[in-house]
């Protein structure tokens, strides 16, 4: 495992992050695959179809896109089936394996602005409103899904590096470390 200061060995064309819900995920795709001139393939896209409906073609699209030669994805849905494409066709793994604290705020802040100002996201969906998110419990709530989850990486790392050898993984521990990774 590399961390924010090794060099990559390699120029990477197919990249997925890593990380729990809400730290940054596509953000870094999106600002990686202008970088780089990957295609970014939005997971959550894929997924949703209109009224939080999971598309019936999701892992049909997941296939699709991963048997292409350049791409960048946020690592998510592992549930649902990825975990047996994605990693295998990925060449570089970036974590994102922020303290609790800052993955939260970040969750907070586009939870509060999502719902404020009704965002339209994938496919005509928009998240409930924001008494939603303060009385739901449950997996319902997306606060509590990342609480849930936010050590789901830190248990999978040691069996992906295990069943993955041809991955290399960056682990960024704060996002001024992935800062100083972009830069280099």
């Amino acid at each position: 495992m590399l961390s924010a200061d090794d060099p990559l060995p390699f120029r990477p064309e197919r990249v997925l992050i890593a990380g729990v819900t809400g730290v940054g995920k596509t953000s870094l795709a999106g600002r990686i695959a202008a970088r780089w001139d990957l295609v970014h393939h939005e997971l959550d896209a894929l997924h949703h179809g209109p009224n939080w409906t999971p598309r019936p073609e999701f892992l049909d699209d997941v296939r699709a896109f991963a048997a292409t030669d350049r791409w960048i994805t946020e690592w998510q849905y592992t549930s649902k089936g990825t975990n047996e494409i994605l990693p295998r066709r990925a060449d570089l793994l970036l974590w994102l394996d922020y303290p609790f604290r800052i993955a939260r705020r970040r969750l907070i802040r586009r939870t509060w602005k999502r719902r404020m100002f009704r965002t339209e996201l994938w496919n005509g969906n928009v998240e409930p409103n924001l008494w939603h998110a303060l009385t739901v419990r449950g997996d319902e709530n997306i606060l509590d899904w990342q609480k849930n989850t936010r050590t789901k990486w830190d248990e999978r790392m040691p069996r992906i590096e295990t069943e993955h050898p041809h991955l290399t993984i960056v682990r960024l521990r704060h996002p001024r470390e992935t800062e100083r990774w972009l830069a280099r």
